[in-house]
């Protein structure tokens, strides 16, 4: 009986259920069950402590992280419960999201590159070296592109699409803004980028043929999206096979002002969100992640999501 009450209690929270549903076929660290539920490092670690007093759960350690699955050894009451939680995980209105963000999750356990970047970029502040700044990596970047048609959706005045331009066979510059085009436009014919055009129109309808670029970018332009997925689905119609399609934007958070403060319509996406959209549109080989976190308030998350034709 005791057993039962302790299983009873630990399943009473429908973020427990959550959990279970997602350690049902793979171990997961708590940092990754934070990156898929979005709740902070204590909660998680909360109720993992709750599922594993209660049998549900095992745990072990790989140096400084705790990766927890389903008790592979518990007794036929457990294993009842577990079986009925992930049944009750599955009608609540995370169980979608908690998915793609696992599956996003998972495939990124594979992609050393990125694990790479990522020890890389942490080191880069820790010591001072003369000269060394991500703005000459960024000059040093530019100057090994290949020379590729670009769209740059949402240019603004097009501070990208002129950097780029300097490497690039073309750069399009799309923004709904007549004033801006007409700025930006000025600004390139007084630098001489003759291969910098800009054209006025919106995302999810851009004035490109389809099948005419090699990459579509998208720089902190989807938040003002009226329809993001039409955007994404716009952005791969003019894609050639093969093309790509890049996007900075902010993770969903709420800082209301932004609305008032920068025009935006949306405010931040859910990493499964972007990831049905590319989805849904067509794209393959599909990749989102968190690339910079601001240490001030409101402590805006920029995510990169991509994805191949």
């Amino acid at each position: 009986m005791a057993s039962t009450l302790r299983s009873l209690r630990a399943l009473s929270d429908p973020t427990r259920l959550r959990i279970t549903a997602l350690l049902e076929r793979e171990e997961l660290s708590v940092n990754e069950l934070q990156e898929i539920t979005r709740m902070g490092q204590s909660r998680i670690s909360t109720h993992l402590g709750l599922l594993q007093e209660a049998d549900l759960l095992q745990s072990r350690r790989e140096g400084k992280r705790t990766f927890y699955k389903l008790n592979q050894n518990a007794d036929k009451v457990a294993v009842e419960f577990i079986q009925l939680a992930i049944r009750g995980a599955k009608e609540l209105p995370e169980h979608g999201s908690d998915q793609t963000n696992l599956k996003r999750v998972l495939a990124r356990r594979n992609e050393q590159a990125q694990v790479y970047f990522n020890q890389v970029a942490g080191r880069f502040d820790r010591s001072y070296g003369p000269g060394r700044s991500w703005q000459a990596f960024g000059h040093l970047l530019l100057r090994i592109m290949p020379p590729l048609v670009i769209a740059d959706l949402g240019s603004g005045e097009g501070l990208l699409s002129e950097l780029l331009a300097r490497k690039a066979k073309k750069v399009i510059a799309v923004d709904n803004s007549e004033k801006i085009i007409g700025f930006g436009a000025n600004k390139a014919r007084k630098n001489g980028l003759k291969n910098l055009e800009f054209r006025l129109g919106d995302l999810e309808n851009p004035p490109i043929d389809a099948h005419s670029v090699d990459l579509v970018i998208l720089s902190q332009a989807l938040h003002h999206a009226t329809d993001p997925s039409k955007a994404i689905q716009s952005a791969y119609k003019i894609l050639k096979p093969g093309g790509q399609l890049w996007m900075l934007d902010l993770l969903k958070h709420n800082f209301e002002k932004a609305h008032e403060l920068y025009g935006d319509r949306w405010l931040g996406f859910a990493e499964s969100d972007l990831h049905h959209w590319l989805e849904a549109a067509g794209f393959k080989k599909i990749e989102i992640s968190v690339v910079a976190r601001e240490e001030q308030p409101p402590h805006f998350q920029t995510i990169l999501a991509g994805g191949e034709k």
